[in-house]
């Protein structure tokens, strides 16, 4: 059974108080495998009905690091992402469904690699993909005692 993974308050992906943002719902369908469905809306397009490349990117990026982050909202593995090598394969229509699956890679103490892949929902056809690599944030930059500033926790949904 998927384990919904949780989202914070402002983030542009997943925060669901971000009036500009994609509110991005993410599940782990399995340890190291994350995946999430989405319908983007016109105003994210470049081209008419086709979704802008940076938006296609955003989720590419986000998706890949989730693969990363486990199921445990108290001990996130929170990563920056070094390198984002994305492939656009086809366009990425606004205003249907699309699937998007994070897979994780090799993993070692402070970087990970991982892949992203953006489908569409209906046909299955791969739209875009990428390779990540990953820099566990320094404990320094972000303390997990304050995960509740994020407003980091598994909502319901809507």
């Amino acid at each position: 059974m998927p384990i919904k993974q949780p989202n914070s308050r402002m983030c542009f992906v997943c925060g669901l108080e971000n009036p500009n943002g994609l509110h991005l719902h993410i599940y782990e369908t399995e340890p190291g495998i994350v995946e999430a469905t989405y319908i983007a809306p016109e105003h994210f397009q470049g081209f008419p009905g086709v979704l802008h490349g940076g938006v296609v990117a955003s989720l590419l990026d986000e998706i890949s690091s989730r693969a990363h982050m486990g199921s445990d909202p108290q001990k996130p593995r929170f990563m920056f992402t070094a390198k984002l090598d994305v492939k656009y394969r086809k366009n990425t229509p606004v205003g249907k469904w699309l699937k998007l699956i994070g897979k994780a890679g090799k993993a070692k103490s402070r970087s990970a690699e991982a892949w992203g892949g953006v489908y569409d929902a209906e046909t299955g056809d791969l739209l875009a993909e990428a390779n990540a690599l990953l820099i566990n944030v320094p404990p320094d930059q972000f303390d997990l005692s304050r995960l509740n500033e994020l407003g980091w926790q598994v909502y319901p949904e809507a």
